[in-house]
């Protein structure tokens, strides 16, 4: 931190996700932006509009020089897929610490090294998964982990985008392997794999998947079936191609059922019966958004709540999907 306690972010990145992200920190007393990097000119010229506030400060189009020139406490990465790990090790190396969009790697190897790294680092590493910070998710998972729903027989869980059309149709780098490492599976899909394992704390054992590329280089639909230790066994379903953005998200315990309809706004629980309860508002845990955990987890007031090891957890599940669908067979899952 600066000498008065201000916390100085720089922003690897500064497309319309960073944009989103330099919003909040622009809300938080005691934070301070100091500097931008982005090797496509318009992503700067597009934040100097949205935030006139930061069009004087200074701009590199390669993040090494941000790093080497201008003193800060921590970095915020929106990038493509492909760059997380480089961008990610080379800020912990500098002694900074991180907050990198999902998926925060590409390969379990990478989120290896990642975990490695923060543990010897000391450093804070956290990954923009916001539904760790919304109410119905903490709910689920803070009956789950807590035994009062009893054990997790089964999982159903299904997400719809218009992903195929608006990546496809403009060429974007989410539909090119070479910068998003995969389709859908590792874009939203990366959230719905993520809370899944979040909110029960199930260690995945194997997993059989099918994926349908359509003409993409990437996967846009996929069904992935998983077994996890202790004998749950799990649906999840993405799909790239729809008219529609929706996600549900079923937990079939030995005590309760919780259904999570939608983004975010209630839980619909049975607890014990056939009487449905509906939780929402007031009734449900919050936690504020990445941002401001990344920020407080800095000042030691709060812990990470999405740390690389969520990252880890995620990309060994992808990676076992891509090589089932691949291999036409169950595979198991990357023991660690």
């Amino acid at each position: 931190m600066s000498a008065d306690g201000t916390i100085r972010v720089g922003m690897i990145g500064c497309g319309g996700n960073a944009r989103g992200h330099m919003g909040r920190l622009k809300t938080m007393e005691g934070v301070k932006i100091v500097a931008l990097s982005d090797p496509a000119e318009a992503a700067l010229e597009a934040t100097a509009e949205a935030h006139p506030e930061l069009a004087k400060l200074p701009k590199f189009k390669d993040y090494q020089e941000m790093l080497a020139k201008v003193e800060m406490d921590a970095v915020e990465i929106s990038t493509p897929h492909v760059f997380h790990y480089e961008q990610i090790m080379d800020s912990l190396d500098a002694g900074l610490h991180v907050l990198s969009e999902k998926p925060m790697v590409c390969t379990t190897e990478q989120a290896l090294d990642v975990v490695k790294k923060v543990r010897e680092t000391g450093l804070v590493m956290g990954i923009s998964y916001q539904r760790h910070y919304m109410g119905p998710y903490r709910y689920c998972r803070e009956k789950i982990v807590g035994g009062e729903a009893g054990k997790v027989n089964f999982v159903a869980a299904f997400q719809s985008q218009n992903w195929y059309r608006s990546q496809m149709s403009r060429r974007t780098w989410r539909s090119q392997r070479a910068y998003s490492c995969g389709g859908q599976l590792n874009d939203s899909g990366s959230h719905l794999l993520d809370i899944v394992l979040w909110m029960t704390s199930l260690e995945p054992k194997h997993v059989f998947a099918m994926a349908n590329n359509l003409d993409a280089e990437v996967d846009i639909l996929t069904a992935l079936s998983v077994e996890f230790e202790g004998g749950a066994l799990c649906n999840l379903s993405v799909i790239g191609h729809a008219v529609n953005f929706y996600e549900h998200i079923a937990l079939y315990c030995e005590d309760a059922t919780y259904q999570i309809p939608g983004i975010g706004s209630e839980v619909h629980a049975w607890l014990g019966g056939e009487q449905r309860t509906v939780l929402a508002g007031t009734d449900l845990p919050n936690y504020g958004d990445p941002d401001h955990n990344f920020i407080a987890a800095i000042r030691g007031e709060q812990e990470i709540q999405a740390p690389p090891e969520c990252g880890l957890s995620v990309i060994r599940l992808t990676e076992a999907a891509w090589q089932s669908a691949d291999l036409g067979q169950p595979v198991e899952v990357q023991p660690l």
